[in-house]
């Protein structure tokens, strides 16, 4: 999966619209899906933005899934669709420890 093959529209409050769909293995992102990105706390914006280009196509599919209440496999296809996109291993740690994390207190989902 590439940047390339997701279009989207801006819109107000770093919020996003699928134009097309998007199909990741088994998931399709219906057109007309809303995004806000990554839900990265503020104070780390400048570290890791919510809306970066690099890693949208990963986050967007983990979104849905998640909104599928389907969070193990959202982590996990998270995981896989950020190395795909060539995301360097310490941003991908910190975000998918970071997803982990809030799944884990959240929703109380465990790994093994």
């Amino acid at each position: 999966m590439q940047y390339d093959d997701v279009k989207l529209q801006p819109l107000r409050n770093h919020r996003f619209k699928v134009l097309e769909k998007i199909i990741y293995k088994d998931v399709i992102v219906p057109a007309g899906y809303l995004t806000n990105g990554a839900d990265v706390p503020r104070i780390f914006w400048i570290i890791f933005p919510p809306n970066r280009t690099d890693y949208l196509p990963a986050v967007i599919i983990h979104d849905y899934l998640c909104d599928l209440g389907e969070y193990k496999k959202a982590d996990e296809y998270f995981n896989e669709i950020m190395k795909e996109l060539h995301i360097n291993k310490f941003t991908r740690i910190i975000m998918i420890s970071s997803v982990k994390i809030y799944h884990l207190i959240k929703y109380r989902v465990k790994w093994n």
